[in-house]
């Protein structure tokens, strides 16, 4: 099941027994764990009705009691099995998970993304109990990401907006989500999200930004990537070196699979293979092929690498990080 539709049967009261939620995003386990603990029951119920453990400090036979036991002057009673990975009894749930009580939900949180399918108790979760897999958002996913949650809470954002959150926050939604609150906080609903109200509001506020420089290695403007590089450099906390590199290694991705695919694929298509959120960046990446062939995009990614490796003392002179980002910036447009 989706995120969406767990949330969407919680909320119309319809409950499981069992919830194994998994997976190497924790934002989406989190908040179907705090739905629960926070709707499933009245306040006045979950004095002797709410029961949480944390897996590295219980074992299943705990848990197994607790959930056997009958509510208390309510209809059902919650136990919340939190950071489940840690439990090294885990497995031994499978009984309970075979044979559960209807009047308890159970919650297990397994914040890792896999676990050995082959034992009797994967079998037993997949066959007895709601199963959700809390898959990560890639770096390419993420502007769409964005875009859905604002629109949920009735703002609308423009593209740029959305590349720009999305390449300055890495893909940890729950850092990516206090951002925005903190945003929106400060925005009346309805409203346009610009660029201008990220670098206001979120702290993203620079003369110059990785999508400037960007487009300037894009349109082979090597005075304006100069004076990038040295902002660059001279402003080292708010532009780290790891970020440029990432952040051009998927641009220039972009551009290659561009390559790849104008020709046989329509635009939609092809805005889709790229991870591009919106029509109002394909002329840039238009534009930047005509420049860059595959043979050049290539040269770049060996360059990238090879100041990657640099950035974590592999083969570096030993110069100072913000030194070798300027060094790189100007060597992909010589």
């Amino acid at each position: 099941m989706t995120y969406q539709e767990v949330l969407k049967q919680l909320k119309a009261k319809k409950y499981q027994p069992v919830y194994f939620l998994y997976g190497s995003e924790p934002y989406f386990i989190d908040k179907i764990s705090n739905y629960i603990e926070q709707n499933v029951l009245d306040e006045s119920e979950k004095a002797f009705n709410l029961t949480i453990f944390y897996g590295p400090d219980t074992d299943a036979r705990t848990v197994i009691d607790a959930a056997s036991r009958y509510p208390v002057m309510a209809e059902r009673q919650v136990i919340l099995l939190k950071e489940a990975q840690g439990m090294r009894t885990l497995k031994n749930l499978q009984h309970y998970i075979e044979n559960p009580i209807s009047s308890t939900l159970l919650v297990i949180a397994y914040k890792q993304n896999k676990f050995d399918g082959r034992t009797g108790f994967a079998k037993a979760l997949k066959k007895n109990t709601l199963v959700f897999e809390s898959k990560q958002v890639y770096d390419n996913q993420l502007p769409d990401w964005i875009g859905s949650y604002l629109h949920e809470l009735k703002y609308d954002i423009h593209p740029e907006a959305k590349m720009l959150i999305a390449e300055y926050l890495d893909t940890n939604l729950g850092k990516v989500v206090n951002e925005l609150d903190k945003l929106i906080i400060n925005i009346p609903k309805g409203t346009l999200i610009t660029a201008a109200h990220i670098k206001e509001f979120i702290g993203i506020n620079k003369d110059y930004d990785i999508f400037e420089l960007q487009r300037a290695i894009g349109l082979l403007d090597p005075s304006k990537v100069f004076r990038i590089a040295y902002y660059f450099a001279a402003n080292p906390k708010t532009n780290p070196f790891i970020l440029t590199i990432r952040s051009l290694y998927n641009y220039f991705t972009r551009l290659y699979i561009y390559h790849g695919l104008f020709r046989k694929s329509n635009e939609t298509e092809l805005m889709r293979a790229m991870g591009v959120p919106s029509k109002f960046f394909m002329q840039e990446y238009k534009n930047a092929a005509k420049r860059w062939p595959p043979t050049k995009i290539e040269n770049a990614f060996r360059l990238l690498h090879e100041y990657d490796l640099n950035s974590k003392g592999i083969g570096s002179s030993g110069a100072a990080a913000e030194e070798l980002q300027r060094e790189m910036l100007i060597k992909l447009l010589v």
